[in-house]
């Protein structure tokens, strides 16, 4: 069998383009010719490649946690929690507030607008931003076996708390908030912070 045409594009840096555009104008507000003019591709290469505009969206988000947000697998490992929250809070800013993007949290603002249409894709970021949740409930559970956080501490609640700063913090940035004002706001979330 012949193989087929060799592609034209860089498909990473046709998916960091993709990113930019959803990131930017979330699921439904991306349209295909903003997709293919930003990827410079046209719209038979997008679907040879990615599939449709929902998997493209899909890949998208894979690119954004290992790429964008890889700063949260680090604070992860971490040797205390209180370090764990610090590292992912500040790592949180850096992203939020960058210049090299757009502001905000691409898996926060993907589908905070979208209709009954694009459900799947908001169930998708509500799946993927609780993936961060269950991830700290295990850290701090690690924390409470290893006597670096009180034994009355309720991992789940703390972990809760944490999620909702981190997603608090990325709207704040997206309306336009500064780094030092983000900064103040972890001040604050480590003094809370058990033990």
């Amino acid at each position: 069998m012949p193989a087929g045409r060799p592609r034209a594009f860089d498909m990473d840096q046709a998916l960091d383009q993709a990113l930019a555009v959803f990131w930017k104008k979330g699921y439904e507000g991306a349209s295909l010719p903003d997709l293919t003019k930003a990827m410079g591709i046209n719209r038979p290469s997008l679907y040879a490649a990615f599939g449709n505009k929902e998997a493209l969206f899909r890949l998208t988000i894979d690119r954004y946690i290992t790429d964008n947000a890889c700063h949260v697998r680090e604070a992860l490992m971490e040797p205390t929690a209180k370090q764990a929250v610090r590292r992912l809070l500040l790592g949180n800013i850096d992203l939020v507030t960058s210049t090299k993007s757009p502001r905000g949290c691409f898996l926060v603002q993907g589908a905070l607008a979208c209709g009954e249409n694009a459900d799947p894709i908001r169930q998708e970021l509500i799946k993927r931003r609780a993936t961060l949740e269950v991830a700290l409930c295990e850290r701090f559970k690690q924390a409470i076996a290893e006597s670096d956080l009180p034994k009355s501490t309720d991992p789940a609640d703390l972990a809760r708390y944490v999620t909702v700063i981190s997603q608090g913090m990325a709207v704040q940035a997206a309306s336009g908030a500064t780094r030092a004002k983000l900064q103040k706001v972890v001040e604050l979330a480590l003094r809370a912070l058990p033990g």
